[in-house]
């Protein structure tokens, strides 16, 4: 087995906790739209918007559209600020976790799918994603998860061979393209069940950093 060298993080879900429902909730009252056809209208376009093929505004836009709805400059702010919060209930252990890795001299990065507005709102909420050595956004680079090349690229921002970071995500997906990527992966469920499988995997010597 090569030396881990680096935790490269996925953000949403391991890095943040679940959802916040009351800020789902008022994206649905200010768009005027009931659960099931606001999550259709939000999750439809929500690739494009990761990928950078559409701007946070150009995103809401279309999804406003979606439900027959205009959108004026305040409702656009409020929409934004809300899909933020929505995405930024931190999931303190993993946090800690990867602060003490930091400590330690020891490499992190984050690889997550956001789009432009979603990483800005993220960037002004937590300063410790600047203790980070690398960020590797997909808006920024016209591809997501689970394409090949963004997993190099985060191996490349890292300044290592793919074989020497440990990546963890929630998806199955993401797990399995960044192994065929060449990198160790570990899929995070929840804390308890990432300690076990962490310590299976033979990476007990990490959690003690």
């Amino acid at each position: 087995m090569t030396p881990i060298q680096a935790v490269l993080f996925d953000y949403g879900m391991v890095l943040s906790g679940p959802p916040v429902g009351a800020a789902w909730k008022q994206m649905e009252t200010l768009l005027h739209a009931d659960a099931e056809s606001f999550h259709a209208a939000y999750w439809a376009s929500r690739d494009a918007y990761d990928r950078g093929v559409l701007s946070g505004v150009a995103y809401w836009q279309r999804v406003a559209a979606a439900l027959g709805e205009d959108l004026d400059d305040t409702t656009l702010a409020e929409l934004i600020a809300a899909d933020t919060a929505v995405w930024t209930e931190p999931n303190e252990p993993m946090i800690a976790w990867a602060a003490r890795l930091q400590r330690a001299g020891f490499k992190t990065g984050v690889l997550s799918n956001l789009g432009d507005e979603m990483e800005a709102g993220i960037l002004r909420r937590f300063a410790w994603l600047a203790d980070f050595n690398h960020h590797t956004f997909s808006h920024r680079l016209g591809m997501a998860k689970p394409d090949a090349a963004i997993y190099r690229h985060a191996a490349v921002g890292l300044g290592l061979a793919p074989a020497e970071v440990l990546f963890i995500d929630d998806r199955a997906e993401n797990i399995a393209a960044a192994r065929a990527a060449g990198m160790a992966a570990i899929q995070y469920v929840d804390y308890p069940s990432f300690l076990a499988v962490m310590e299976s995997a033979g990476y007990s010597d990490l959690l003690t950093l």
